[in-house]
């Protein structure tokens, strides 16, 4: 996901799109701990992405 991208999301798309990318996170790290992950640099781009994600919302309510 790239910052343009979330830059021009609504709160609510970034809120909805903040807890898909938890729920994601959450089973990679089953999977990891299972020895099942097959993409395993998903870890890091979702890391990335909620951080992101993060930065423009703490942004947009500072606004």
């Amino acid at each position: 996901m790239k910052i343009d991208e979330v830059r021009g999301m609504t709160p609510d798309q970034l809120a909805e799109s903040l807890l898909n990318l938890k729920k994601e996170q959450f089973n990679l790290r089953f999977q990891a701990a299972t020895g099942q992950v097959e993409k395993t640099h998903r870890v890091d781009q979702i890391r990335k992405d909620i951080a992101r994600i993060k930065t423009v919302l703490r942004a947009k309510k500072a606004a």
